[in-house]
């Protein structure tokens, strides 16, 4: 569950930890692991709507 719970995080759905250390790289890591994870759904999303559109 330790997946779920990062990831609701990079989602700001779940507040950070605020004993664990923030360093620059761990930030930029972070964002970018964010940022994919938001592109992954629009995706999916895309291709959902395009399937329902088709039919």
């Amino acid at each position: 569950m330790k997946i779920l719970s990062q990831i609701a995080e990079y989602l700001y759905l779940k507040k950070k930890d605020p004993n664990s250390k923030a360093t620059p790289w761990m930030k930029y890591m972070h964002g970018i692991n964010r940022l994919s994870i938001i592109l992954f759904l629009l995706a999916i999303l895309f291709i959902i709507g395009k399937m329902l559109l088709r039919r």
